[in-house]
């Protein structure tokens, strides 16, 4: 009977011992199986998460920010104690012990599992696993994705620090609302530092990993705070705060950004703008996109605040006046159902859901409330109802006829009622009184006319200012860089640089007559905008009163290749058609491309590239890209004597001769002092020119003092006439309101006068040679090089006849375009001009 027991123990023994043995074996051969082709964990070592690139302006303030996962990473020691034992309390409160994987914790899930019937299925990864899974695996919930986890866990903890793996688990962990690593969640969800935070928003940070998706801190306001008061729970079960900061943290509401508790960090930089999304795409290019949205780049942009505000105001009241003087109403086009109206809160919880401009000073979107005999009741977003409520009265409403269904125009407005409807939703804005006291609100709407405006600093090319629009949240084209358009008799210094350095001087003798040109597409007989002709006229007048008939005359005498080599040379083409019709600005090209050309004329003739970007340095802090490459020895220097001032050494290629520059410049002053640019009045010297293309479809100017450029371009986005628009009179005085605040901060001075040359006084009108002393209107200084003995008096047709006996306009004669007018001719006959004596019709360019 002994022997029998014993025999029967001893299969049972060996039985168990053989299982236990296969078993392990079939484990062994599992997890061996498994463990191959596993993805390098050694990698984890060297990992660089994907952090959010900042811009910010010269000031230091941060502007804007980009990324695709919104993470900041924060080294390990850098996260307090406090967050740190939050999330280790929620995860995997034995990580500082076990060697990857709990097996403790894997029980008591499996445990559960098997009591609730597969209803309560948690799980038992630890903080390590979870690494593993996030870095180098799936998402998958299979056997086989834990079996890796356990591997390489395993792994990794024979590799890393426990330190450095917590510190890549909260740098990496989603926590919802697009927000990567603690200190993203603590700013999204709280707008505060990780620093900043109290228990109970640790605790709530804590409880997101488990259901990012789910736990919206305000529509899953419950679960959040059940989840919250958890991680709580075991922060005082696991001895890392005590029994009563425990029992006052999970008293504490629930507050967040997402609530409205506190302000989003967002709020806190301006809105995002042209200027930002134009280094966003270049950079993208540059450094490509997966570096610039993850690459935790500093970007230290150009922009001045102050100027791109004035940019920003100068733009939009120029577009917006063209677009009041039409007098068309056509609102925001949308509606608030009445059902919403009912309630203060009902109406801006819907107002505060739709999208229209909220990034125009002073503007604020608004719903109709009611309507009135005379007026109208609307509710303003932003703005608190008082106890009569806010109207728009009948006075701010007769400027403007609504367009009808059928296309045609109504009535003029009399009341709001012949505009608006009950629920439309609305832009208004505050009308002051001079003592700057409240008016009325004022009905406003984006003009359907666009344009662009743009400023960079002569010297350096640093884009000091940059509008694309009128509203970068109404339309993110960017018309500065991205708007390709016929830039009209803003082109022609160009073609007069090409003819000051072919020969010409400033005295030189054009002709100004009809000319035909024998075209493919047929006859081409460029006009004046007069429609008038003038006879023989020095260069100055011919880009002074912007004149087509001479600039086609001197672009057809030096060759077209000449000029179409400038505008490479100043990056205005590339390449340039030599048709003799883009000499008036026939051929498309950008404002961008167009200010950085004039800085050219401005800073003497030295090339100089547009930037929007001082600086960009990576995540370390390493500087990657510098725009300025000038040398500057004494700039290393701790300290420099006093009265002494740094030597800059500029290693710029020069494009055009700095006399050349000059003479051009002080013509361009002419178009601004007597000119089609004489609108303009600054209290520094100023230099420009305009621009307005065929049936004033676009209208241009570009200017500049010492030491910034400006230029404006204005036209609808598919081309249409602008009826009563120039460069002028429409881009001049959006130039006009910028550089007032530009020279204020700026200041400006005397063009600089080049060594080489002397100044002849020659009459403007004949072109002839005046003495020394001579003075009056018709006296002009012309710079003249060294060496170089003018010829005065000779004329230059470019092959073209003028004709005989014509009827050519005394200088200075601006008789009327429409109807016979009476005039006294160059020779001193008078004659009677016919009705529209143009000579016939421009194809192409036709700009003036």
């Amino acid at each position: 009977m002994v022997r029998f027991v014993g025999s029967f123990f001893g299969a049972i023994f060996t039985a168990v011992t053989l299982g236990l043995f296969f078993g392990a074996l079939t484990i062994g051969a599992i997890f061996w199986m498994y463990s191959r082709d596993l993805p390098s964990h050694e990698s984890l070592a060297q990992y660089t998460p994907p952090t959010i690139s900042r811009i910010y302006n010269g000031e230091g303030r941060m502007i804007d920010e980009f990324a695709q996962e919104r993470r900041l990473f924060v080294p390990i020691e850098d996260i307090p104690d406090l967050v740190k034992d939050a999330f280790i309390s929620a995860e995997d409160k034995h990580f500082y012990t076990h060697r990857g994987y709990d097996v403790g914790g894997m029980l008591a899930a499996a445990r559960d599992a098997v009591l609730s019937g597969g209803q309560n299925v948690r799980g038992a990864s630890t903080i390590t696993q979870q690494v593993m899974k996030n870095f180098l695996l799936s998402g998958d919930r299979t056997g086989e994705r834990k079996i890796k986890e356990l591997i390489l866990a395993t792994r990794i903890e024979g590799a890393l620090s426990k330190d450095k793996i917590l510190e890549l688990y909260m740098n990496e962990i989603f926590l919802g609302q697009n927000s990567y690593g603690v200190a993203a969640a603590a700013q999204t969800y709280f707008n505060k530092t990780l620093g900043e935070l109290a228990p109970h928003e640790a605790a709530m940070l804590a409880a997101m990993p488990q259901a990012p998706g789910q736990y919206h801190p305000v529509r899953a306001k419950a679960r959040v705070t059940e989840r919250r008061n958890y991680v709580l729970r075991e922060m005082w079960q696991n001895g890392y705060i005590d029994e009563a900061t425990y029992n006052s943290e999970k008293e504490m509401p629930l507050r967040s950004v997402q609530n409205g508790d506190f302000p989003a960090f967002r709020e806190a930089l301006p809105p995002r703008d042209y200027f930002t999304d134009e280094i966003r795409r270049q950079l993208s290019g540059t450094f490509g996109e997966k570096e610039f949205f993850g690459g935790g780049l500093t970007i230290r942009a150009t922009v001045d605040p102050d100027l791109q505000a004035a940019a920003a105001k100068a733009l939009r009241t120029g577009l917006e006046k063209f677009d009041r003087d039409r007098g068309v109403w056509r609102g925001t086009g949308q509606v608030i159902a009445a059902d919403k109206l009912g309630s203060e809160a009902d109406w801006r919880a819907a107002l505060a859901d739709l999208v229209v401009p909220r990034d125009v000073a002073g503007w604020h979107p608004a719903v109709v409330l009611e309507l009135g005999e005379t007026s109208a009741r609307i509710g303003i977003e932003g703005v608190e109802e008082d106890e009569d409520g806010h109207f728009i009265p009948a006075e701010d409403v007769t400027w403007a006829r609504k367009r009808q269904a059928d296309g045609t125009l109504g009535r003029k407005a009399r009341v709001p009622a012949d505009l608006v409807s009950v629920g439309d939703v609305v832009l208004v804005r505050a009308v002051t009184n001079d003592d700057d006291s409240f008016k009325r609100w004022s009905l406003r709407q984006v003009p359907e006319v666009q344009g662009a405006f743009m400023a960079m600093d002569v010297f350096t090319g640093r884009v000091l200012a940059m509008q694309g629009g009128f509203s970068y949240q109404d339309s993110v084209f960017n018309r500065t860089t991205q708007a390709t358009r016929q830039p009209g008799s803003s082109f022609k210094p160009f073609v007069y640089a090409a003819a000051l350095d072919s020969g010409f001087t400033p005295a030189t003798i054009v002709i100004d007559a009809p000319i035909e040109v024998d075209t493919p597409q047929g006859l081409w007989r460029p006009k004046n905008a007069s429609n008038r002709f003038y006879g023989p006229a020095p260069l100055r007048t011919g880009i002074e009163q912007s004149r087509n008939l001479m600039t086609v005359r001197i672009a057809q005498e030096i060759g077209m290749e000449t000029v179409a080599g400038y505008a490479e040379r100043f990056g205005v083409y590339s390449p340039m058609n030599p048709f003799l019709a883009n000499a008036l600005g026939a051929q498309e090209t950008t404002l961008f491309k167009m200010v950085a050309a004039y800085a050219m004329f401005a800073n003497g003739g030295e090339r100089v590239e547009p930037t929007l970007v001082d600086r960009v340095q990576d995540r370390y802090g390493k500087t990657i890209y510098r725009h300025d490459q000038r040398l500057c020895a004494d700039c290393q220097l701790a300290s420099l004597d006093p009265g002494v001032a740094p030597v800059i050494v500029s290693n710029r290629e020069r494009v055009m001769d700095a006399i050349t520059a000059y003479q051009l410049t002080s013509m361009l002053q002419g178009v601004v002092q007597r000119g089609t640019g004489r609108g303009i009045n600054l209290p520094v010297p100023v230099a420009g020119k305009t621009g307005t293309t065929n049936d004033a479809k676009d209208v241009w100017f570009i200017g500049y003092t010492s030491n910034i450029v400006a230029g404006c371009y204005i036209g609808y986005d598919q081309p249409r006439s602008m009826p009563g628009a120039s460069g002028g009179g429409f881009c001049g005085p959006v130039f006009q309101s910028f550089m007032k605040v530009a020279v204020k901060k700026y200041g400006g001075g005397k063009f600089r006068v080049p060594p080489g040359g002397h100044f002849i006084n020659i009459d403007r009108f004949s072109g002839g040679r005046l003495g020394d002393g001579a003075s009056g209107e018709n006296v002009v200084a012309e710079y003249f090089r060294d060496g170089e003995d003018p010829t005065f008096g000779f004329m230059v047709d470019g092959g073209f006849g003028m004709g005989s006996n014509l009827p050519l306009f005394a200088y200075g004669e601006t008789g009327s375009d429409e109807g016979g007018s009476t005039v006294t001719t160059a020779t001193g006959e008078t004659k009677v001009i016919p009705d529209k004596a143009d000579f016939g019709t421009l194809s192409s360019g036709g700009l003036y």
